[in-house]
């Protein structure tokens, strides 16, 4: 159970996977839209984080230079005016007077009293701000003397530090009294510059998104104004692509898809015309052979009569005809068998091209049937039938005779003797509710080069580079694929392993379930068994 529960769980997974990618990467508005937000976001953002930079830094130099400008002031005019060894108190008072400048920030003084001690004077009290607040690096820079130079007249000076206790940021301060006396140092706390700033960076951030939200929607304005045409060249192109020649598109303005649209207008007119003039050749030319078949008929008629008796009288003892001749009258009465069988084709074929070949189905014992078929063409010695009786199918006898001889009698002329015909039942998904019936004819010739192979059942094609000269027309096994096909099947043609070739006609076994059409009776499109 776990490990189907994966396999399902990676089934899932990957099939979002494929719907994720496929959005991605196939839908154009997407895409678009994809990059105009990131395009916008990276300028929101940029513009956002010079203008927070530049405000802090603004906000807190501006402060901060008050601040020094203010601390210093109250060291040299208080701290200053102390002796140079104060006592405590002296410190505490001066340090309280300091605070109470116009920055309100915190002080402590540092000196030595007159006994020489450390004494300590904070305007926060004993508790209040200390000299452990203050960085080790701040109180070393302070308390160090510089060397008196002509750049630097004063041996200390104003040094400062921004430092974070918890969540405050605070700004330290420290410097000494030129000429003896305290060390001063200032703490300020910068909370409502750093509010000022947070409110900034909200309300920058804020409008970042409404950017991001702007671009968003100006991004899809422009893919839909980008994209109906683009998405009417589409429909337009698969309306073409159904056979709606006369499919055009309505063109407006001067710009590339303006032009892209008149360019296709174009092209579905000249493939419109182009295929007109194809299909009025086409028909013409099938009205040309159905016209030619039918007026050789008349002709053919009488012919075939003369060349009936001809034959009586060559197959007669004592016939009337000279010996001379008799090689050339059994020309003539060949030759015009194949003229009758050709014409018989031609017109077949025109019925196929037009659409008028029907069906007249049957119930029909397939074991019979080919036997029948083999029986009427005197082929029983030279074909050895393999099929069980009691398998029926509800086909059109007629049409199945002529696929039968035309596979059977092209086995015989290319193949070698014996033939084997096998008939088998198959129900197989796909061939119907009722099954199929599968139908091999093997031959025991060289079998068919590998080259022919998709060209057996092409109109007029002959391999005779291959095999002995047909005198065939080259139609047969394309009939016989067009009667396999109008009766919902199909004809393939392999090479068998031990040698030989194969041709397997499946049909279904009820043919009127898949019938566009059916009727009773006759037709007129009777006989044409064709050639190999």
């Amino acid at each position: 159970m776990t490990q189907e529960h994966d396999g399902e769980t990676r089934g899932w997974s990957a099939a979002r996977k494929g719907v994720w990618s496929r959005l991605r990467f196939t839908s154009l508005r997407l895409r678009l839209v994809v990059v105009f937000g990131l395009v916008a976001l990276t300028a929101a953002v940029s513009a956002s984080g010079i203008a927070y930079w530049l405000n802090r830094e603004s906000v807190l130099t501006r402060t901060q230079d008050a601040v020094l400008r203010d601390f210093e002031q109250e060291m040299r005019n208080r701290a200053g005016s102390l002796p140079e060894r104060p006592t405590q108190d002296e410190l505490q008072h001066t340090a309280g007077q300091m605070a109470n400048s116009s920055q309100r920030f915190t002080v402590l003084l540092v000196a030595e009293n007159p006994d020489g001690r450390t004494v300590y004077g904070s305007s926060g009290g004993l508790n209040g701000f200390s000299l452990q607040d203050v960085p080790v690096s701040l109180r070393e820079a302070v308390t160090e003397q510089q060397e008196i130079t002509s750049n630097n007249k004063y041996p200390h000076h104003l040094y400062w530090q921004r430092i974070v206790d918890g969540d405050t940021p605070y700004l330290v301060a420290g410097t000494r009294v030129i000429g003896g006396g305290p060390t001063g140092y200032m703490l300020k706390s910068l909370e409502p510059e750093a509010k000022d700033l947070n409110s900034l960076a909200w309300s920058l951030g804020i409008a970042t998104g409404l950017a991001l939200i702007g671009s968003a929607l100006l991004a899809h304005a422009a893919a839909t104004t980008v994209l109906k045409p683009v998405q009417r060249l589409g429909v337009a192109a698969r309306r073409l692509g159904e056979g709606k020649l006369d499919t055009r598109l309505r063109v407006s303005g001067t710009d590339e898809l303006a032009d892209l649209s008149r360019t296709f207008n174009k092209a579905a007119e000249a493939l419109e015309k182009r295929v007109a003039d194809m299909a009025g050749r086409d028909e013409a030319s099938r009205r040309f052979v159905a016209d030619m078949s039918h007026e050789l008929r008349t002709p053919l008629t009488a012919i075939t009569a003369v060349t009936e008796v001809l034959e009586e009288e060559l197959e007669s003892e004592g016939g009337g005809i000279d010996p001379m001749i008799e090689p050339a009258v059994r020309l003539v009465v060949s030759e015009t068998r194949r003229l009758n069988d050709l014409v018989e084709n031609l017109m077949e074929v025109t019925r196929f091209d037009a659409g008028t070949a029907r069906l007249v189905l049957d119930d029909v014992d397939m074991s019979d049937q080919i036997t029948a078929c083999i029986d009427a063409r005197a082929w029983l010695d030279a074909v050895d039938l393999d099929a069980e009786r009691g398998i029926h199918a509800r086909i059109d006898p007629r049409r199945l005779d002529v696929i039968l001889a035309n596979l059977i009698g092209n086995a015989l002329k290319h193949g070698g003797s014996p033939v084997r015909v096998s008939v088998r039942e198959d129900g197989a998904e796909g061939a119907g509710d009722g099954g199929a019936v599968v139908i091999e004819v093997r031959d025991h010739g060289p079998g068919i080069p590998e080259e022919v192979l998709p060209h057996v059942f092409d109109r007029f094609y002959k391999a005779s580079a291959s095999r002995p000269r047909s005198e065939g027309s080259g139609l047969g096994l394309s009939i016989a694929l067009e009667n396999a096909h109008i009766h919902g099947g199909e004809i393939t043609a392999a090479n068998s392993p031990e040698g030989g070739a194969v041709f397997t006609l499946r049909l279904p076994r009820d043919v009127s379930a898949q019938s566009p059409s059916e009727k009773d009776g006759d037709i007129e499109d009777e006989g044409a068994e064709g050639d190999a």
